[in-house]
C-alpha cells in the first residue's frame, strides 16, 4: 500500500496550521516565563496523556536546556510527572483532583501554572486552573480544537486552532522547542 498521499496531506496540514500561529500570544507566553525566572516564580504545568509527556518535556527544556546558560535559573515543575501521588489523589479522592491537589500544598500567588490540553476541557486541569487563578496566580493555557473551558479561563492562551489531536500535539511541542531556541541564543 502506498501511504505517500496521506503523508504529504498531513505534512502539508501541519505547515498550514504552523504559519498560521499567533506569534503575539507566543511572544506575550515567553514574556510571562522570563518575568518568572527573573522574578523567582515557580511554573507549574501539566496535562493528560500526549500532553502530560509535552508538560514533562518542557519542563526538561527550561529547566536544564535555557537554564543551563542562566545565572537566574528556571523552576518548572510537572504536575503529571510524579506518577505515585496522582495514582494516590486518583483512588482516594478522583482523578478531576490529580492536579489540583498538589497546587494546593506548592503554589503561591503570583506563581505561574500551566495547563495543556488539546480539548481544553479536561476536568482535572481544569480545577488546577481555578485552584490558581483562585490564589492570584497567572494562568496560560496551550490548547487546541476551539480552546475548550481553559481557553477562556486563562489570562493567556496560545490555542493551535485545529480539531486533530497529532497536529496539534506536533504542534505543542514545536512551541515548547520554538521557546527554547529563542531563549537561549
Amino acid at each position: 500500500m502506498n501511504y505517500q498521499s496521506k503523508l504529504k496531506d498531513y505534512i502539508n496540514e501541519e505547515i498550514l496550521i504552523l504559519q498560521s500561529l499567533d506569534l503575539d500570544t507566543v511572544n506575550e507566553v515567553m514574556n510571562v516565563l522570563e518575568d518568572a525566572r527573573l522574578t523567582g516564580k515557580k511554573i507549574f504545568v501539566c496535562g493528560n496523556g500526549g500532553s502530560a509527556a509535552t508538560a514533562s518535556h518542557y519542563c526538561c527544556d527550561f529547566n536544564k536546556g535555557i537554564s543551563e546558560i542562566q545565572n537566574k535559573k528556571y523552576n518548572f515543575e510537572c504536575l503529571s510527572d510524579n506518577v505515585p501521588t496522582m495514582m494516590a489523589v486518583a483512588n482516594d479522592i478522583g482523578y478531576e483532583e490529580v492536579f489540583r491537589f498538589p497546587l494546593k500544598n506548592k503554589m503561591k500567588a503570583e506563581d505561574i501554572f500551566i495547563g495543556i490540553s488539546g480539548s481544553g476541557n479536561s476536568k482535572n486541569v481544569v480545577n488546577a486552573m481555578e485552584y490558581a487563578k483562585s490564589i492570584g496566580g497567572t494562568t496560560i493555557a496551550i490548547v487546541g480544537y476551539d480552546g475548550g473551558k481553559i481557553k477562556q479561563m486563562a489570562d493567556h492562551n496560545i490555542h493551535v486552532n485545529i480539531n486533530n489531536m497529532q497536529i496539534l500535539e506536533d504542534v505543542h511541542m514545536i512551541l515548547d522547542h520554538l521557546m527554547m531556541y529563542v531563549l537561549s541564543h
